[in-house]
Order: C-alpha cells, then structure tokens, then sequence
C-alpha cells in the first residue's frame, strides 16, 4: 500500500544543501552528524538538541537573560542558535518542520553541507558575535576593551576541540537526545 505524502509525515523528505534528498525518518534524536551519499558528512541539529552542545550551560544561561526572543518558541535555546546560523549560511543549511509527525519525537530538523565540528566553530563564532554586539551596546567603554582583549586570545578551533573532548553530555542540564 502507498505510502500517504502528508507535509511533516512519514512521506517527507529534506533536499539537503549537498543536492541529495532524505527522508526525515532518517534521522533519529541521537543522531549528531548524517553520513550522506554524497560522500560527505553532514551536521544534523534537531530541536531538542540542548544548546549546550556548542557552548557550557554556564554561557547558554547568560543568552537566555541577556537575548530577548520575540518568537513561540520561548526562551534562547537551539532554534534561537540555528536561525542564526540559517541567517549567515542560507545556502548551507536546510531545515524542515515535521511538528505533525509524532513519530519523530522533534520537531525541526536543520542539516547542514558542512560537518558537526565546522558547525560547532560556526555557531561559536556567531555566539562570540552576538556577544560583541551586547556588550558594544552597554555604553561600557571599560568592558568593550575588556571584552575585545579577552577575544584576542581566544581560539576557537582550540575551544572546539577542547569542549567536545571534556564535554559531559550526561550532566544535569542535558535532555535525552
């Protein structure tokens, strides 16, 4: 029997950046990376993903006072993450809302032509931006200066590298993915 294509359900597919098309059942709330017939490797973020997959909590908790989201889907969180990242790289990243598949367990896939490490620099980089941007609006010439001279000696390659090798993804901030 065929196969209903109802938008969000079981029928639906995501055209990757690559120019490949998958099913989004292909892709399950484990799943940090998509090994694409293309022969290449790329990030898969969904929804439920905590946003302390890029950055520690400690951080994510400073985005979430200081970042007002004037959207349904409350406070800072991984869609907040990759709107910004969707806004920078259009043609990089494609996305899906499969809300009405409850099969899935998530709502929103986004996968991106680059890998889950070149994602993870991205969205820190883009963090980093945002911060600069708050800070240069808090009329703080001492902490601008304080701020940019931090940034000079901050690698984010090394911080990559680093938060994925000591990462706990079993802490207490974390939701089962």
């Amino acid at each position: 029997m065929a196969e209903p294509r109802v938008p969000g359900g079981r029928g639906a597919t995501l055209d990757l950046p690559c120019g490949e098309s998958v099913k989004t059942h292909a892709f399950d709330m484990g799943m940090r990376e998509y090994d694409c017939h293309c022969g290449d490797s790329h990030a898969v973020v969904l929804d439920v993903h905590p946003p302390s997959r890029f950055v520690p909590e400690f951080l994510v908790d400073v985005l979430r006072e200081t970042v007002d989201t004037a959207d349904d889907h409350g406070e800072f969180g991984t869609v907040h993450i990759m709107g910004v990242v969707m806004e920078e790289f259009p043609e990089e990243v494609a996305s899906k809302d499969v809300a009405e598949d409850p099969d899935l367990g998530y709502a929103m896939v986004w996968v991106t032509d680059f890998d889950s490490r070149r994602l993870h620099e991205v969205v820190v980089e883009l963090i980093v931006e945002l911060m600069e941007h708050a800070v240069s609006h808090a009329d703080d010439e001492d902490a601008m200066s304080r701020f940019e001279a931090d940034m000079l000696n901050f690698d984010v390659s090394e911080f990559v590298e680093q938060y994925r090798r000591e990462r706990d993804f079993t802490g207490p901030h974390d939701r089962p993915a």
